[in-house]
């Protein structure tokens, strides 16, 4: 691991290092320094895991499993079920064709990542999703989703790029029958060119199909998950927002992945490739003409007031998003016909988060000052921070935020995102713009056949290839021994 410098200037802020064996690197960080700093002031330290499964030896990021220098629990959890895929996209490097060999656990493979993940403490992973490669090509999928309900995990999420979807309403009921939770689709623009130059052929129409037969199915939450690539799908967000808001029955949310590159790549062609978040912002601005604008995102760990309020006063312990203030963004939209409204136009956000850590601070110094008092000051301070004028007909800001704050539950959670859009980026990292403060404060992880939880960006660029292969056989093995011939 070499040692890199965070640059900030008026501009934009840059990651650089020196190799000994490969030179110079620099790449942009984030492209907008005012937005970073931004960012920066909503740092929060977790408290990581107290059954850590792996020792601090070599440092991070080598020493993943998770290791007790990790800050952060396991909010969600991947799952990579399968690398074999039904598709053959240019931008994938990888599925089981590419790579020769197949990796794909097996049921009692998976049960026990699972278990590793409900042991987690002082909390059980609440949340796992199932990945691939393509998990629907794997037939047990729904008895693999059934599985971890009854294990105990509260949201069950498939990464699919809908093409089972589309081909079957029974199996979307099987999915749905079976406890999923929500569908994470592969969604990367409304109209042909972004499929056909990133997955090779229009596959667009297979995107609908998908969501039509969820809709039938009665699976009502769906998150569009677009590969955001400059020149292909930059263009493409205001009318994926738009596409979203048509469909608000079932899609609850539109989160944004910046592409990241794998393999040797010179810096020229780098800055001109990378899109940050700060990149993505302005897009949204741009084409959504001003209705969501870069000042309405904000980061994630920035809801940590909310969750330390719910801790305090439980007197238990809480599940806290914090993660690094740079790895994503987000904000929730009103939608009224044309209008979008985001909830920070209607409002006073940082002030309502100053008033649950003041609240937080008062139930620390006064025992006899409790949850119904901490929501009956919020009650009574709610008027003052809503800009009643901006919100949409038939909204209750103020109410939909008590029934959060009062129930403090994944159920009212549930009921809140009912109401909402929620637009979401969240940049992944790659060997040129990796960053071990970011690892250290991952939620997103992966878990792994030999017991191991990886956060996301490390398993990407560091641990995948040694893991899949020392649980993989080869693709040719495969094609000789199994009915499933014809692996991609």
């Amino acid at each position: 691991m070499i040692d890199a410098d965070v640059i900030v200037n008026n501009r934009r802020v840059t990651i650089e290092k020196t190799c000994p064996e490969h030179g110079y690197f620099r790449d942009v960080y984030w492209s907008d320094s005012v937005l970073y700093k931004k960012f920066s002031k909503y740092k929060h330290t977790g408290d990581g895991l107290e059954n850590p499964q792996t020792r601090e030896d070599k440092g991070c990021p080598y020493d993943c499993g998770l290791c007790p220098n990790h800050k952060s629990t396991t909010i969600l959890a991947n799952i990579d079920v399968t690398n074999r895929c039904n598709m053959h996209c240019p931008i994938c490097f990888a599925n089981a064709a590419s790579t020769g060999y197949v990796y794909e656990p097996s049921l009692e493979q998976v049960k026990e990542m699972m278990r590793v993940l409900r042991d987690e403490r002082p909390l059980p992973c609440p949340a796992v999703q199932f990945s691939g490669g393509e998990p629907t090509v794997r037939e047990d999928l729904p008895e693999l989703v059934a599985l971890a309900k009854r294990m105990g995990f509260a949201h069950t999420q498939l990464a699919t790029n809908g093409i089972r979807l589309a081909e079957s309403v029974k199996y979307c009921n099987e999915l749905k029958n079976a406890g999923l939770s929500t569908v994470y689709l592969q969604f990367d623009g409304v109209t042909e060119r972004p499929y056909i130059e990133a997955r090779g052929y229009n596959a667009l129409p297979v995107k609908v199909k998908a969501i039509e037969n969820c809709r039938k199915a009665g699976l009502d939450s769906i998150v569009l998950v677009p590969t955001l690539v400059r020149g292909i799908n930059d263009q493409q967000m205001g009318g994926i927002i738009r596409f979203a808001t048509r469909n608000m029955d079932v899609v609850r949310c539109v989160n944004v992945q910046p592409i990241s590159f794998a393999g040797r790549v010179e810096v020229g062609e780098l800055e001109k490739m990378r899109i940050t978040i700060p990149d993505f912002m302005r897009l949204v601005e741009e084409q959504t003409d001003g209705q969501i604008r870069r000042e309405d995102f904000y980061p994630v760990p920035s809801v940590f007031p909310l969750t330390h309020l719910i801790e305090v006063w439980q007197g238990s312990p809480e599940r806290h998003l914090t993660c690094h203030p740079h790895c994503g963004a987000a904000t929730y939209v009103f939608v009224d016909g044309n209008n979008l409204t985001p909830i920070t136009r209607l409002v006073d956000v940082e002030g309502l988060f100053e008033l649950l850590e003041r609240l937080t601070v008062r139930i620390k110094d006064h025992p006899m000052f409790g949850r119904v008092e901490a929501i009956a000051e919020i009650a009574k301070e709610l008027p003052h921070l809503i800009d009643k004028e901006k919100v949409p007909r038939g909204t209750d800001v103020g109410e939909t935020i008590l029934d959060f704050l009062g129930g403090g539950t994944i159920e009212s959670l549930v009921a809140f995102h009912s109401q909402v859009l929620m637009i979401g980026c969240m940049h992944f990292m790659d060997p040129y713009n990796f960053d071990c403060e970011r690892v250290s404060r991952c939620a997103i992880h992966y878990a792994t056949p030999d017991g191991r939880i990886i956060p996301f960006c490390s398993y990407n660029t560091i641990h995948r290839k040694e893991v899949e292969k020392k649980f993989s056989v080869p693709l040719e093995g495969l094609k000789k021994t199994s009915p499933r011939g014809t692996v991609t």
